[in-house]
């Protein structure tokens, strides 16, 4: 059947509340989306997320709302410097992790601290594109990418004394590396029908770390401070992008994102060192499975002004159990989004969704220390576009 053309005022596939609470420490999804835009694009969006992650100790005692709101910010500008060539920039913070334990019991927290983790990521993405037709769309580019974070361990679940993690901390100065993407897109205009996959390569960093425990207490000076490198790799990941037309103004769209998560492991060389004391040598952050998620849902234009959608997302998470930096398992969600577009040239976009966060065992060392369970929260987003 063939539909009439939808006006490129909707761009509802892309809301920007996407995969702000994904498995392992994905954030973003990295959509390249603003790039597959006709003709000259620029746009800038922000996210929040509201969550709410708390649990039981292994004594059952309770555990408080441990996970801090954050907010992430994308930005993206596409030029078509002739019919058959497009030039794009796309800013967006991909990975991350923001919690805090509250001092409630002596699990996560010690001398009035509690266990607390800030990682921080930013990606600049330079594309080309080659179209050799109206149909089809071949691009690539380099990856510029950094990283940096900030990690305190605090209380029982590191151990008890005299060998003990609690206190260890551990500053990672933010370090930059490269890496790449390729892709391809599809489309038919007339039935608004595009689809895209996009391969990011995984991108290895060697960063300044200042390490610090509590262990020189005990004799053990050479386990007390250290400044040392320690080697992270952001993985590899695959998104594919689909939408098509199914009715007059009516947008049926889908999102499918792998992230290689499997084996992913950050040890530090006086973390590996001090645990090691203890039996066990244990990661600062690790995880054991791959993650996918997916993103499907319909998007309706009522007029030249106004358009909306409703989508539901799943993501699988990246194993349990998990790192106490992060005690969840996946997300089934469900959003709602609106655009309001003044002018045929520009819009503006909301979104919210709300996450029921699934059930997650945290461990430490191998070792289960807690069970977090009916854990939710809400995401919100808005999004500016401009077309010139």
């Amino acid at each position: 059947m063939k539909l009439k053309p939808i006006s490129n005022a909707i761009l509802l596939a892309t809301l920007p509340t996407t995969a702000v609470f994904a498995g392992g420490l994905d954030r973003s999804g990295q959509s390249i989306q603003a790039f597959l835009q006709p003709g000259n694009y620029a746009e800038a969006g922000i996210s929040v997320l509201d969550p709410d992650v708390s649990g039981k100790d292994k004594a059952g005692n309770h555990v408080g709302d441990m996970a801090d709101d954050y907010s992430f910010i994308n930005a993206a500008i596409k030029v078509q410097a002739t019919d058959q060539v497009s030039l794009g920039l796309i800013y967006d913070q991909p990975y991350g992790a923001d919690a805090q334990y509250q001092v409630q019991n002596n699990l996560f927290s010690e001398n009035n601290q509690g266990t607390a983790v800030e990682v921080k990521t930013q990606n600049l993405t330079a594309l080309f594109g080659y179209q050799p037709n109206e149909n089809w769309n071949f691009y690539a580019g380099p990856v510029w990418q950094t990283v940096e974070a900030d990690i305190k361990l605090r209380g029982n679940a590191y151990g008890a004394p005299p060998v003990t993690l609690s206190g260890y901390n551990i500053k990672i100065d933010q370090e930059e590396a490269y890496g790449w993407l390729a892709g391809f897109a599809y489309q038919i205009p007339a039935i608004a029908l595009k689809a895209a996959v996009t391969y990011r390569s995984e991108i290895s960093h060697n960063a300044k770390a200042h390490e610090e425990t509590s262990l020189g207490n005990i004799g053990l000076a050479h386990l007390s401070n250290r400044v040392s490198s320690v080697e992270a790799i952001t993985p590899q990941s695959v998104n594919l992008d689909f939408q098509t037309g199914i009715a007059k103004d009516t947008l049926a769209f889908a999102n499918i994102r792998w992230v290689h998560w499997d084996q992913f492991a950050v040890t530090p060389s006086l973390l590996a060192e001090a645990s090691s004391l203890k039996g066990n040598k244990q990661n600062l952050i690790d995880y054991s499975n791959d993650q996918w998620s997916a993103n499907i849902g319909v998007g309706h234009k009522f007029n030249d002004k106004w358009s909306a959608s409703t989508s539901v997302g799943w993501d699988s998470g990246a194993g349990n159990p998990v790192t106490t930096l992060g005690p969840t398992e996946g997300y089934w969600s469900l959003g709602l989004g609106a655009q309001y577009s003044p002018a045929a040239n520009y819009f503006i976009q909301a979104g919210v969704k709300h996450l029921w966060l699934g059930d997650a065992t945290a461990q430490t060392g191998g070792n289960p220390v807690g069970e977090f369970e009916d854990n939710n929260a809400w995401a919100y987003g808005m999004k500016i576009g401009y077309r010139f």
